[in-house]
């Protein structure tokens, strides 16, 4: 939309891209004679009435939480223009010196030659004559794809699933399988834990009204929604965050180090040496076995495999008796300490936050802790009032055109970042994302 009686023209832009934002940097972008000139939050109250988005609220307490009539930009987007206009920015197509596809292709010389410039015909004729190339020699399966969910795309491409979807076309590739480099532990852990994949990875905006109103304590675990989720959420995990320490949500961070999010809200941090939150974890089961304050009706009618699991933790199977003595001395918190957050989680109504899990869910052996979690929630009830487990890293994500679901009159269009449904298709040939520097350098088995 262009502003009247100006040369400046704002746009409502969807800065997407791959690593920092989904959504929640829909943005404002101001340009003049092709250059923008600034990054603004977009505005929805310029073109509609608050009243014809048929907006929510959630009142706790005397107190409001409704979403804003503005998008909430991390600050990534509002320093993309210097992205854009970097010196360090690929601008056209390069070509190495001394390769010529009709002639010596000089391999040997890969990081090493200069580069020319050549044109967008040039570069696109190339890539198609690659591939007719290829699949006459070689056959399409010749052709990988790295379209996975984390490709190597850094911040400022983030083509996923596009170029899967090309090759698809033209008659099929090999797709790189990403490994679990980035949900390690809920991957290999929780989801092996509950069948499906984490809860956490779904849209549960619905959990805001239940937390808001039926949980007493959350516990952020691994958790630092304040700043890991400005990519992601905007800034509505801050608010979030406001927002529960407001109507009275006992906030606990657990993570070795105090983060920025438990130094402003938390009402105690409690330091856990790396890796060894399964210990914790495992105490705190113990103390809930021992004192009989675990959801006993809920275990016998939501889960099997549990006896197996209690002998283990009273110490029947191997003889160690998982307590809150032997956790702390792995853990490094006081047995105090794990015996009253057991108690108290016991008591009340007690919700798990995560913005992804940062190294809780990414460390080595992290598939213990998320597995763990899984059997914590399940022996307080996991779905009943107030007890589940929140993903800050939801809350935002697809802008506010989410927050107002119904418009009466006008559409907001979708126009975050979009993924394709191709990112993660590895139907026909796959090669797993670890062997690829193997599959490069031809030193995978032939069997």
């Amino acid at each position: 939309m262009s502003k009247k009686n100006s040369e400046i023209k704002t746009y409502y832009k969807g800065l997407g891209f791959c690593g920092f934002g989904i959504g929640a940097n829909t943005a404002e972008v101001d340009v003049k004679d092709g250059k923008v000139l600034r990054i603004r939050p977009a505005k929805f109250d310029k073109k509609y009435k608050q009243e014809e988005l048929n907006p929510w609220k959630i009142e706790v307490r005397g107190k409001t939480f409704e979403p804003k009539m503005k998008t909430l930009l991390p600050p990534f987007s509002y320093i993309y223009k210097k992205r854009m206009f970097s010196k360090n920015r690929v601008l056209y197509p390069l070509k190495r010196v001394d390769w010529d596809p009709n002639g010596e292709r000089n391999t040997e010389n890969r990081g090493e030659s200069k580069f020319v410039r050549i044109s967008w015909d040039e570069a696109t004729d190339i890539i198609a004559n690659e591939i007719k190339r290829i699949h006459k020699q070689y056959g399409p399966y010749a052709i990988l794809s790295q379209g996975d969910g984390h490709g190597e795309t850094k911040a400022i491409h983030g083509p996923h699933g596009c170029q899967k979807n090309l090759l698809e076309l033209l008659g099929g590739s090999t797709t790189q399988a990403r490994n679990a480099d980035s949900w390690e532990g809920w991957y290999w852990g929780i989801k092996h834990f509950w069948g499906c994949e984490p809860i956490g990875q779904g849209l549960q905006k619905n959990m805001w009204w239940d937390v808001s109103n039926n949980t007493k304590m959350l516990l952020y675990w691994g958790c630092d929604p304040e700043t890991n989720t400005w990519g992601w959420g905007g800034q509505n995990p801050s608010r979030l965050s406001r927002w529960f320490k407001e109507i009275g949500i006992k906030s606990v961070y657990i993570s070795p180090d105090l983060n920025y999010s438990g130094a402003v809200w938390a009402d105690k941090w409690i330091p856990v040496i790396p890796n060894t939150d399964a210990a914790l974890q495992l105490a705190i089961m113990y103390t809930w076995i021992k004192e009989d304050t675990y959801d006993k009706e809920y275990i016998d009618t939501h889960t099997v495999g549990f006896e197996p699991m209690k002998q283990y933790v009273m110490g029947e199977e191997d003889g160690e008796a998982k307590t809150p003595e032997w956790a702390s001395k792995i853990c490094g918190v006081p047995t105090y300490t794990i015996k009253a957050l057991a108690r108290k989680w016991a008591k009340d109504a007690t919700t798990i936050g995560h913005c992804n899990g940062g190294s809780y869910i990414r460390s080595g052996y992290s598939s213990e802790p998320a597995r763990l979690e899984g059997c914590l929630l399940a022996m307080q009830g996991l779905g009943k009032p107030g007890r589940g487990q929140l993903k800050f890293i939801e809350f935002g994500q697809y802008g506010l055109h989410e927050y107002y679901p119904c418009p009466k009159s006008k559409v907001i269009p979708n126009v975050g970042g979009a993924y394709n449904g191709a990112t993660y298709d590895i139907s026909g040939q796959f090669l797993p994302k670890t062997l690829i520097p193997k599959a490069i350098l031809g030193k995978l088995p032939k069997s």
